[in-house]
Order: C-alpha cells, then sequence, then structure tokens
C-alpha cells in the first residue's frame, strides 16, 4: 500500500481540559484526497454492506480523491440526509468491513465523510430543498431523533405537509440528550433543524403523543388528520430488574448490579 492511513488530528489534552467542546478536526482536502487514494473500488465492496446506511462509499472515495467535492457531497446525501451526525458519532462499521483491513489499516472512511460535508457547509452547498408542488397530503412523525428528522425530511422534500411531535422540550432525541458536546455540538442539530424548517416542517416539541402503556389511542388521534405517522421514537425507560436487595441502603454496588445483602 502507497499510502498509510492517517487519523483525523485532535486538540492537545492540555487544551481540551479546558472546555466541552469538540476536539477532533476534519482532514485537509489534500489529506482526504490521500486516504481516499487508499480505496481499491473492490469489484464487491463489503464497506457499503458493513454501513448501516449503505452508503457508496468507493464512489465518493474516489471523488474526494479527485478533489470533486461537491460531486462528492452529492453521492453522500443520496442515501445519509445527516453525515455531519454519522461522520462525527458512528462506530465506522465500514471500516471493520473494508476489504483492506485484512492485512493493513482500513480506508478512513468516516474521517473522510466528516470532511465532505464540513466542507459542504463551508461553501455553501448544503441548502435547504423545498418541493417543486405540494401533494396536499399531512403527515405526522413521532420522535425527533435522527430517524424522525431523516423521515421528515424526506417526506417533506415528496411534497407532503409533515409534522414532528417530541415528548421533550426540544427536537434531536439521543442526539442531543444521549451524546456529549465534545464528541458532537448540538448547534450542528439547530443548523438542520432551520434547513427542515425552510423545507416545510413543523416541529411540536413538549408532546408526548400516547404514553407507554398505550399508543394506540394516541396514533389513533393523529390519524384523523393524517394520512401516515410513523413511529421513529425509542424506550427511555430502564428495564426494572426485580432482584433480592435491590432496595437496600447504604455501602456501595458495582455499577449495574444490587448491593449485597
Amino acid at each position: 500500500m502507497e499510502y498509510q492511513r492517517l487519523a483525523e488530528a485532535t486538540e492537545p489534552k492540555e487544551n481540551r481540559v479546558k472546555h466541552w467542546h469538540e476536539f477532533v478536526h476534519h482532514l485537509s482536502e489534500q489529506d482526504a484526497g490521500v486516504q481516499g487514494a487508499r480505496c481499491m473500488d473492490c469489484g464487491i465492496p463489503f464497506c457499503m454492506s458493513g454501513c448501516p446506511v449503505n452508503n457508496i462509499i468507493p464512489d465518493w472515495n474516489d471523488l474526494v480523491f479527485k478533489q470533486n467535492w461537491k460531486q462528492a457531497l452529492d453521492v453522500l446525501h443520496s442515501t445519509n440526509n445527516f453525515p455531519e451526525f454519522t461522520g462525527r458519532v458512528c462506530p465506522a462499521p465500514c471500516e471493520e468491513s473494508c476489504t483492506l483491513n485484512i492485512n493493513n489499516d482500513p480506508v478512513g472512511i468516516k474521517s473522510i465523510e466528516h470532511a465532505i460535508i464540513d466542507k459542504g457547509w463551508e461553501m455553501g452547498w448544503v441548502v435547504p430543498q423545498p418541493p417543486k408542488r405540494k401533494s396536499g397530503k399531512r403527515v405526522a412523525v413521532v420522535g425527533s431523533g435522527p430517524a424522525g428528522m431523516a423521515c421528515a425530511q424526506q417526506l417533506a422534500r415528496a411534497g407532503h405537509s409533515v409534522t414532528v411531535f417530541e415528548k421533550n422540550d426540544r427536537i434531536g432525541g439521543l442526539l442531543r440528550y444521549g451524546i456529549p458536546d465534545f464528541k458532537m455540538e448540538k448547534w450542528l442539530i439547530d443548523r438542520r433543524i432551520e434547513q427542515m424548517r425552510s423545507e416545510g416542517v413543523t416541529f411540536r416539541t413538549s408532546v408526548h403523543v400516547g404514553n407507554a402503556d398505550c399508543l394506540p389511542p394516541g396514533v389513533n388521534s393523529l390519524a384523523t388528520t393524517s394520512i401516515a405517522a410513523p413511529l421513529t421514537a425509542r424506550c427511555f425507560a430502564p428495564p426494572t430488574r426485580r432482584r433480592s436487595g435491590r432496595r437496600t441502603t447504604g455501602g456501595t454496588a458495582r455499577p449495574g448490579r444490587p448491593p449485597r445483602t
């Protein structure tokens, strides 16, 4: 292999302990191009089967190698609504599936994705895409995590009037409440929300559709005015373990285990 894998640069630990912001910096255009050159354009791209959203990875690797960033962004967006989220927090199973990983370091797919989307925003290429015509149909999306946001954006671009219902006071689900800022800052979510509003998506927060015991009544009430109500919410309630001594006070216990009695 002519080129070796290059990891993304990180802020020195002496500086990062002074704040809560992201400390990983995306690759430069030249470095990303070199990393794209490491892709072998396999006849059977196992990286794509390893990717949960089936990103067309070899194509945008080649486009970055050729410094065709705008087209690389279009290819990336064709399968992924929010690459700035996955390019930061995805565990990159695509890299584990990379053929090069058999006897060498895999292609830095995640770092290339990160570089593509950040350059897209910097260049102003990521813009609202409102539909040319409206369908006249309404859709209610329950839950505003990444699945709900992606669902709402695709439906809005197809011409439907989409309303996203979120039980919390802010949009984002686990993206907002489950990921620390040093991994992904929350202004990234707010930026996408503004794009989606410009595309016609309506967001309603602090609305708990149904409840943990009975979702159908809430969904049925939405169905009276909507043609569909995709459920993209997840369960936030932790599992309850019924074990002796669980309520014992005093002493300490290992995380996840009840105290000894």
